[in-house]
């Protein structure tokens, strides 16, 4: 049952988003994790490297149908194969699509026409690939060469795309919100580009121009979550300075709480259709495009849905809390709460009770929240003029004789 009354409470606090979790007070942990995980990541493609793909380093590619007079044609065959013929392992062997359309790609260094000769026949010997007819033939084993300067212009231009969407969105959010929401906005973003490249560093991924494309789309995701939570922190905070109710950093920290239930929503329903993408391009086309656009964007997604709530937000708390005006405001909240203290316990040891007005500091945070909209929609009210119309001046002029003009 307790553990029934804590899920239940979890859920509640999740949906009602009163500021129940303290997200920026525990920003500092927050960023021990991120520091630590940028800097795996940095060192591991200093020392790593990446595996690029055939695109980016160049050679020769062999494809053949999977499928021969002796049966279904095997991975492991190949590399055999391959290594009998010219004394040296492929870079790579791996199965592409399935059924009839099953076929065995093979990727290597740069082969002269006489090594990729001699591989070909080999491979038509010893396995006699099946063409679309159903007959051995030599024809159905296909190979083309691959330069390496057509990688390096995919990411010349992936590389140009990326500077001139930084400096769009830094000049949109600068104009929109204010100079540091946009930079801790990029921070997030730098920090999503970096641990992506980190994973496929660590794990070994091969980089080819599909992951140069899908790390290119996770930008405006890493970004959307983003800008949500900065508008109603702008939402909450405005007015702020004038008030003594709460302080930038639990604005901004209610503002998560409000907005986590949709950042977790919008996440998982993003990521379920590039899981799909996933399942469908391992399990049912084999490894290929598909594959790479899809991991790549399952690896952005999860790091972009983690920064934008425990790092974007955190960080603009961090720099709105360093400057006067909110140092300020801030001692201002905390001397009327050690006034509201006194006050309860002078009120507690003459066995009196607490007025109610004294009693929100201290209360639900929806209570808190109900006064602080309260005193903006008065403070938005007496700001607004009067439309009540001026009396007339008393006189018998302005009374109406009750002829009708002719």
């Amino acid at each position: 049952m307790a553990t029934d009354t804590k899920k239940a409470g979890l859920f509640h606090r999740l949906y009602t988003g009163t500021g129940a979790f303290d997200i920026i007070g525990r920003r500092k942990r927050f960023y021990v994790f991120f520091g630590v995980v940028l800097v795996i990541c940095l060192v591991s493609m200093i020392v790593r490297g990446f595996v690029f793909s055939i695109e980016f380093v160049g050679g020769t590619q062999i494809q053949l149908p999977a499928t021969g007079t002796h049966g279904t044609v095997s991975v492991d065959q190949v590399k055999s194969i391959f290594n009998q013929s010219l004394g040296h392992e492929p870079s790579s062997v791996q199965s592409v699509g399935t059924g009839r359309q099953a076929s065995i790609q093979i990727r290597s260094e740069a082969l002269s026409n006489d090594q990729v000769n001699k591989v070909e026949g080999a491979l038509f010997t010893q396995l006699q690939p099946l063409d679309s007819a159903g007959q051995p033939s030599r024809q159905a084993i296909s190979d083309s060469a691959v330069s390496a300067s057509w990688g390096g212009q995919i990411s010349q231009q992936a590389l140009i795309g990326l500077i001139v969407f930084l400096v769009l969105v830094s000049v949109f959010l600068t104009m929109y919100f204010e100079r540091w929401m946009a930079l801790a906005a990029l921070i997030s973003l730098v920090n999503d580009i970096v641990v992506t490249a980190g994973v496929y560093s660590l794990v070994g991924f091969e980089v080819s121009p599909a992951t140069v494309i899908g790390l290119l789309t996770i930008l405006g995701f890493s970004l959307y979550d983003t800008v949500v939570v900065f508008d109603k922190v702008k939402e909450n905070s405005r007015g702020l300075l004038q008030l003594t109710r709460r302080t930038f950093a639990e604005e901004a920290n209610l503002a998560l709480n409000q907005t986590l239930m949709r950042s977790i929503n919008t996440s998982l329903i993003a990521l379920l259709p590039v899981l799909g993408l996933l399942v469908v391009g391992v399990g049912i086309l084999g490894v290929g495009t598909l594959t790479d656009l899809a991991l790549v964007q399952l690896v952005g997604m999860l790091s972009a849905a983690v920064s934008s709530i425990c790092l974007a937000t955190p960080l603009l708390a961090e720099f709105r809390m360093r400057q006067a005006p909110y140092i300020q405001q801030a001692r201002r909240v905390a001397n009327r709460r050690k006034q509201l203290a006194a006050k309860r316990a002078a009120a507690a040891e003459a066995g009196e009770q607490v007025p109610a007005e004294d009693e929100e500091l201290g209360a639900d945070p929806e209570v808190l929240d109900a006064e602080v909209r309260k005193e903006r929609a008065l403070a938005a009210a007496a700001s607004v003029p009067s439309r009540t119309p001026k009396s007339r001046p008393g006189g018998r002029g302005n009374r109406p004789s009750g002829k009708r003009r002719r």
